[in-house]
């Protein structure tokens, strides 16, 4: 990547991660097991009903599979299944949220899925009223957490995406997806 794509990709993150600009958030809601999360509006690039994916041997069971999103090679994570929640048929509410995510490295962004129960709103929230994920010492995992933000007299759990979807895991799907990709072309 040039230096400059790569500091055009490190000023996007940069400016969505902060809110620049507006002093409010745009956030997509959406529902796991009767609970509200949110990512940033800006990331979502399209909500689309559930559909078949092709599993892919050897990897996380949250990773359901690659989708095939207008020729581009699609990972797929049930995010019931990597926060550990209780797994659920999928009904007619369940979509696959398709995010923009930047990678650990700052080497530019991929894209990716999410399986979620149902999205809700897109709501604004101002910079201020998003507080710290709490401290529960070293037993649980809030690395994933960026904030919490009460919505509407509810507690929304605000997810970092880049975070959540770059764990070491995940680089065993990119390096498949990759060669799906590779083998495609030829």
């Amino acid at each position: 990547m040039t230096d400059v794509a790569h500091q055009k990709n490190e000023t996007d993150k940069n400016v969505h991660d902060l809110g620049m600009g507006t002093g409010e958030n745009q956030f997509l809601t959406f529902v796991l097991e009767q609970e509200e999360y949110a990512v940033d509006i800006l990331r979502v690039q399209e909500i689309r009903g559930w559909e078949r994916v092709t599993r892919i041997p050897n990897t996380p069971a949250y990773i359901r599979g690659v989708l095939n999103l207008r020729g581009s090679i699609v990972p797929i994570v049930d995010l019931r299944m990597r926060f550990n929640m209780k797994s659920v048929e999928y009904g007619v509410t369940t979509v696959i949220v398709v995010l923009k995510v930047y990678k650990d490295d700052g080497a530019g962004s991929r894209t990716m899925g999410i399986v979620v129960d149902g999205v809700s709103e897109v709501y604004s929230v101002p910079q201020s009223e998003i507080r710290d994920a709490p401290d529960f010492g070293t037993k649980v995992r809030t690395e994933f957490i960026k904030g919490l933000a009460t919505i509407d007299d509810k507690m929304v759990i605000i997810i970092d995406i880049d975070k959540m979807l770059n764990s070491d895991e995940l680089a065993v799907v990119d390096s498949v997806t990759e060669s799906i990709g590779k083998s495609k072309d030829k």
